[in-house]
């Protein structure tokens, strides 16, 4: 069975790639490479089938699915930075939504098996409660997390018109190696680059802000269940533990041993101040819950990151 993987040279897609290798699937990623790296996919890179190209070129999809009869999908494929989808909306939902759209549509008329959609915490925007369940209101207030909801939105017409088997998948901050810092929990990689440097970790506003960090391999673990499983719906991937930026600052500080205090300065527009997973549903319906508590998890991030710093120097 052949799995396709967009996005799969980035860095959740690239883990990804690898527990799919691991578990005897013929992979083929699509990438066009602007955020993802070849060398992320350098553990697995002569058993997999790697296509540079655009998720918004249809024909190329449809070629990629015909060529090396793809089954299923997992779709991660997407402007990921919310800076990014800021700055340039347009192009944010030409990837995300019509990006999907065409992921959709290629697996209808190819009477593909399955969809996997990442998804976002984002979709949610400020919590009205947490932990947030799944059927909590979706009022995203970026525009990355408005193009991820009308991926779902796109995700869940398709099922309910044509039968197509699809899942979408809520991740909440990711982190781990081969995390960028433009990521959506690209605060993690700010403050270790920043921490290892001798320089303070930046918080905007006062640190009181929370959030739910999720390691990168446990998302990965998801990914694989969920193209295996037959539920459908969306399910939140997260830990359901909160962890405060200050709080975050001060592990890292305390990881590393560093006399550094964290300096405080005016907050952003649009930050979410709670953002906490109800993994129930994961739990129960997928048989899945997360492995790597965030001190390990943080600890496997440093490493990567002093590598990259030394790389650079």
């Amino acid at each position: 069975m052949s799995i396709l993987v967009t996005g799969g040279a980035g860095f959740i897609g690239s883990w990804t790639v690898e527990y799919l290798v691991r578990n005897g699937y013929n992979v083929v990623v699509l990438d066009d490479f602007s955020s993802g790296s070849i060398d992320n996919l350098s553990k697995v890179i002569k058993e997999i089938v790697i296509v540079k190209g655009d998720i918004r070129d249809f024909e190329l999809i449809e070629e990629i699915i015909h060529k090396y009869n793809v089954e299923k999908i997992i779709h991660l494929a997407a402007l990921v930075s919310v800076e990014e989808a800021y700055n340039n909306p347009v192009k944010c939902f030409e990837v995300n939504a019509e990006g999907t759209l065409n992921v959709l549509e290629a697996a209808r008329k190819h009477d593909l098996e399955r969809v996997v959609y990442a998804s976002s915490a984002a979709v949610y925007g400020e919590a009205k409660y947490v932990p947030i369940d799944e059927d909590h209101p979706t009022r995203p207030i970026s525009i990355y997390g408005a193009s991820k909801l009308s991926g779902e939105v796109l995700v869940n017409s398709y099922q309910h018109n044509y039968g197509l088997s699809t899942i979408s998948l809520r991740y909440f901050n990711v982190y781990g190696p081969r995390m960028r810092a433009g990521d959506y929990a690209g605060v993690i990689y700010k403050f270790i680059e920043r921490a290892l440097l001798d320089r303070p970790p930046i918080i905007y506003g006062n640190g009181s802000q929370v959030r739910d960090f999720i390691y990168v391999e446990d998302v990965a673990r998801a990914n694989i269940i969920a193209l295996e499983s037959k539920a459908t719906g969306t399910f939140n991937i997260g830990t359901g533990k909160a962890v405060s930026i200050t709080e975050l600052a001060k592990i890292i500080i305390g990881i590393l041993g560093k006399n550094l205090e964290p300096v405080y300065t005016k907050p952003r527009p649009g930050d979410i101040k709670r953002s906490i997973a109800n993994i129930t549903k994961a739990r129960e319906v997928l048989n899945w819950r997360p492995q790597v508590e965030l001190v390990d998890g943080i600890k496997k991030t440093i490493n990567y990151v002093r590598d990259k710093l030394r790389s650079h120097k």
